[in-house]
């Protein structure tokens, strides 16, 4: 059996919102994969994959995507994840006509329903880290993440 989730499921068992037994027969093979948000890495990666399936399903031959797309697509914070960047990319293609890939972002940062909750200290990580990213693991100087949170090294 394969379960995912994405909830602390150690948590609510401690917290009585989920059964302990029913746990530990799940822990057996644990595999924590990070959303998306923070591999922003993997980008690049899925968003070629995708070229060429639907390149090869659409009889389409995209060919380029502009950095700007690239870069608007490493900053979104994928609330669907790997689901979601294929639907984007999905519709991105269906519109597509030529060899460039041009992405149109959804007009809202999540679904319509129950929103995302995270922590203050999370979301706090999560802007540390990205700011992190972007400079490329520099922290001070010239382009270094410190500058760009407004903060010193």
């Amino acid at each position: 059996m394969i379960a995912a989730t994405n909830r602390d499921l150690a948590r609510a068992v401690r917290e009585g919102r989920f059964r302990g037994d029913l746990f530990f027969r799940l822990q057996v093979f644990p595999i924590a994969v990070p959303p998306l948000r923070e591999r922003t890495e993997d980008i690049p990666l899925l968003l070629w994959h995708f070229v060429r399936r639907f390149s090869a399903e659409m009889g389409k031959g995209i060919r380029h995507v502009p950095r700007e797309t690239m870069k608007t697509l490493q900053q979104y914070p994928w609330p669907g994840n790997v689901r979601e960047l294929k639907t984007i990319l999905e519709q991105a293609f269906i519109m597509a006509a030529g060899e460039t890939l041009h992405v149109t972002m959804p007009s809202h940062s999540f679904p319509t329903g129950a929103p995302l909750v995270r922590t203050l200290q999370d979301a706090e990580r999560d802007h540390i880290l990205g700011a992190l990213k972007r400079a490329g693991w520099r922290i001070k100087g010239k382009g270094g993440a410190a500058g760009e949170l407004g903060l010193k090294p």
